[in-house]
């Protein structure tokens, strides 16, 4: 067999090749969007009778939206308490890891951050109710009597400690993992050329992050805020089992409040019937607010990529 034969069958061999990746990747993708489409589908069918029931046959006598409206206000409460806790402490600690510990102990610190990650979240709700919500009540009673002129700590301050502050807590606990690691690998992937040309105009390491790490990571930070954020907004374990559920209220400290995921996690084994219905037009409010989420933070990134590493 001559080179030049050799040559065009491994070229042959390497275009059937793409062509066998090409169609996988797009029946992949198909794929994906087919099942989000059934999803979809199933929600809006189901959710159907609900959204079309008389006002007094729904929970509360007076309508679905009457009775959805307070616990999504719940859980955006919960998930923005999650990400205003967790967004610095995990950037802070994705830029130790990356650019300020020793490697030895980066390496270690960065696999026991992928390993909380791992954690059930029955775990940490059985952590926030048995442990965090005993030693925070405290927290709470004195902060209903020292800054109860705020409608955000107006007492009287829970009892148990198992308020929507608690589960916020507790969901900023899972989110920081999910953040952290993927800041810390977008970090990474700075060019060193960059950092080692803002070093070399005597700036410090820390007017070389701000300078080539941050605004390269922006993206990256975004998206993994993003992705924290739908972790927060469909958790249902951790929060059922933290969460003493009842009426909206404004005081973060006071028992009320609860979020869809664990109200359709405590109602939906027992309903039937309608209730089933109502609990799934739940569930695709949460579905409807997910994708906007996705579809806001692809936005953000499609306006702010120019200006950084990411294109």
């Amino acid at each position: 067999m001559t080179a030049t034969s050799l040559t065009s069958s491994q070229a042959a061999a390497g275009r059937a090749g793409d062509k066998v990746f090409s169609g996988a990747t797009l029946a992949a993708g198909c794929l994906i969007l087919a099942v989000l489409f059934g999803v979809a589908l199933f929600l809006v069918v189901q959710a159907i009778p609900a959204l079309t029931a008389p006002a007094s046959e729904i929970q509360g006598g007076e309508g679905f939206f009457a009775y959805i409206w307070p616990i999504v206000i719940g859980t955006l409460i919960a998930a923005l308490i999650a990400l205003i806790i967790a967004t610095p402490v995990s950037i802070g600690v994705a830029l130790f890891i990356s650019h300020f510990a020793p490697r030895q102990l980066a390496s270690g610190l960065g696999y026991v951050i992928d390993l909380l990650a791992a954690i059930p979240s029955v775990v940490y709700g059985a952590w926030g109710a048995a442990f965090l919500a005993p030693q925070i009540s405290p927290v709470y009673t004195w902060l209903a009597e020292n800054m109860g002129w705020l409608p955000i700590f107006a007492g009287p301050a829970s009892a148990t400690g198992k308020t929507i502050l608690t589960a916020g807590i507790v969901l900023s606990v899972m989110v920081i993992p999910i953040i952290t690691s993927l800041s810390r690998e977008i970090f990474l992937q700075t060019p060193k050329l960059h950092e080692e040309a803002a070093l070399a105009l005597g700036a410090t390491r820390w007017e070389m992050i701000k300078m080539a790490v941050l605004p390269f990571a922006r993206p990256g930070i975004i998206s993994a805020i993003m992705l924290g954020l739908g972790r927060a907004l469909g958790e249902t374990m951790a929060v059922a089992l933290v969460l003493s559920s009842g009426a909206l209220t404004a005081s973060l400290i006071q028992s009320g409040n609860q979020t869809i995921a664990a109200e359709i996690a405590l109602n939906f084994p027992e309903a039937s019937g309608l209730k089933v219905s109502t609990l799934i037009a739940a569930g695709l409010v949460l579905f409807v607010i997910t994708l906007a989420v996705n579809m806001l933070a692809r936005w953000i990134i499609s306006r702010h990529k120019e200006f950084s590493g990411a294109n």
